[in-house]
């Protein structure tokens, strides 16, 4: 894997001259940065519209995820994610997220939820269709785009872009971080990587494979690698080639189908 390092060694030039030539030199840094962070979004929106772009915005769809039903609607200003499955004792569970909450039924009844329990089924439904939709969600207000420059993976060249988020519209793991590899000739996401914090933390990095377009609009699934706690994003690719990442799961999405309104 070959990376450039083009826009890095920009930005230390200017900061080491920075260092000696004040405020002005200072603004050159911030004016480099913004457009650093302005080609990140640049390429993130035409990413968003190589997998489906305002058809994400008008999208009601139904997919099998290990075994469990999940549903998306989107409607521009109106969302509604459901889930209907099992839980670990073979109880039926159906949840509903939307703008105005969530809501549980284990067995058709509806069930009394304490903050914490809402945040767990909020978080555990919204994380599924947020993975079976990238890059829809990059696009929002919450979400910090950083360019890193290019990079090759397996002979084809990408984009890799930097992602955190705001704490406020972030969710509750918005200090998590992911990388995004861009194919700079598709747009298409094909790899990304992230860490996490919660119960020990983690990183891991997902390599995309059996993409198909589905009304419009491209789904595919990844292969789910396992990363040593601590190992820097940026590196992942090249621990990916050299094949020194652990395989853990496999992300299918399947039987995706369109929801007739």
């Amino acid at each position: 894997m070959k990376k450039s390092v083009s826009s890095i060694v920009i930005l230390i030039s200017v900061f080491i001259t920075a260092c000696s030539g004040g405020p002005d030199k200072k603004a050159q840094i911030e004016e480099v940065v913004s457009k650093q962070d302005a080609k990140a979004e640049q390429i993130i929106q035409q990413s968003i519209q190589a997998h489906g772009g305002e058809l994400y915005e008008k999208a009601h769809f139904q997919f099998t995820f290990r075994e469990n039903s999940y549903r998306f609607n989107n409607d521009k200003t109106f969302f509604e994610y459901e889930f209907n499955g099992l839980n670990k004792k073979g109880d039926s569970i159906q949840t509903v997220l939307n703008k105005s909450g969530v809501n549980v039924w284990e067995n058709g009844k509806s069930l009394e939820l304490n903050e914490k329990e809402q945040l767990i089924y909020s978080e555990n439904l919204n994380s599924v269709i947020y993975f079976a939709t990238l890059p829809h969600k990059l696009g929002d207000q919450s979400v910090n785009k950083f360019y890193e420059g290019t990079t090759t993976i397996k002979g084809k060249t990408y984009e890799v872009i930097k992602v955190t988020f705001d704490q406020e519209g972030g969710g509750t793991d918005f200090d998590d971080e992911y990388f995004y590899w861009v194919n700079a000739e598709t747009m298409l996401i094909d790899y990304l990587g992230y860490n996490y914090h919660t119960n020990g933390g983690g990183v891991r990095f997902r390599a995309a494979y059996n993409p198909r377009k589905v009304e419009g609009i491209h789904f595919q699934d990844y292969i789910n690698y396992k990363a040593e706690v601590g190992t820097p994003l940026g590196t992942l690719a090249e621990l990916y080639e050299s094949g020194k990442l652990e395989e853990l799961s496999r992300i299918e999405t399947e039987d995706i189908t369109l929801v007739k309104n």
